[in-house]
């Protein structure tokens, strides 16, 4: 029996293809299966095939898809449509459209008949791969982390102000000076206090002479 190798493009990826051999005798069903087998594709969704020109004109239609029953008179189904019973040309030209409401678009060429398919070679089956096809689903973004019905943004951004100021308080460090850089015979004391004595008043201070301020006492000379 008669084998087609047709080549399978993506149509807004043009370096991405498949060879596709298949018995002549195989449906579109078939074909359908085998192409998405080669690019990895959920087949689940409706599909149609366009016998086409050399400009990709769309022809008569084979599908899965549900008809009225208008166009069933027109419309072939995929599992009951043979290849061989479509092919007038040898170069002929399929456009296939998968997935309505993703748009994936091919082109499908005829680009050789085999007259004997080999000895103990499973049909259909995928003989040369081009490029890394597309993911059929989108990958889903990031979601959006849900904040609690009772979160209060002005509130906690009030209290991190606190915590953070609290925290500025904290963390002051004292000023201490080093005794070596005081001079000779201070000491490194806290506040200075006055002594008073019983009667409450403070002690006379000494001059460097050891005499007694003539000003601070109640009997200075007068001048």
């Amino acid at each position: 029996m008669a084998i087609y190798r047709f080549r399978v493009t993506f149509e807004e990826y043009d370096d991405v293809s498949r060879d596709i051999e298949i018995r002549a005798a195989h449906t579109f069903d078939d074909l359908h299966h085998a192409i998405h087998n080669a690019i990895g594709f959920d087949a689940s969704k409706p599909a149609s095939f366009y016998m086409s020109d050399d400009n990709w004109k769309k022809g008569r239609e084979i599908t899965n898809r549900d008809l009225t029953d208008e166009e069933k008179e027109k419309t072939s189904i995929l599992k009951k449509a043979r290849i061989c019973d479509f092919i007038a040309d040898p170069h002929q030209k399929i456009y296939y459209v998968f997935d309505p409401g993703s748009n994936w678009t091919f082109h499908i060429e005829l680009i050789k008949i085999i007259p004997q398919e080999e000895a103990l070679a499973s049909y259909p089956r995928c003989t040369k791969s081009m490029g890394d096809a597309p993911k059929q689903y989108a990958s889903m973004a990031a979601g959006v982390i849900p904040v609690p019905e009772d979160f209060d943004l002005e509130s906690d951004l009030l209290d991190d102000d606190i915590e953070e100021e609290e925290e500025s308080m904290g963390s002051e460090e004292t000023l201490e000076v080093e005794e070596s850089e005081l001079p000779e015979g201070v000491e490194t004391s806290p506040e200075f206090v006055a002594e008073t004595d019983d009667a409450g008043s403070v002690d006379e201070f000494e001059t460097a002479d050891g005499d007694v301020d003539e000003e601070s006492g109640p009997e200075a000379d007068e001048f």
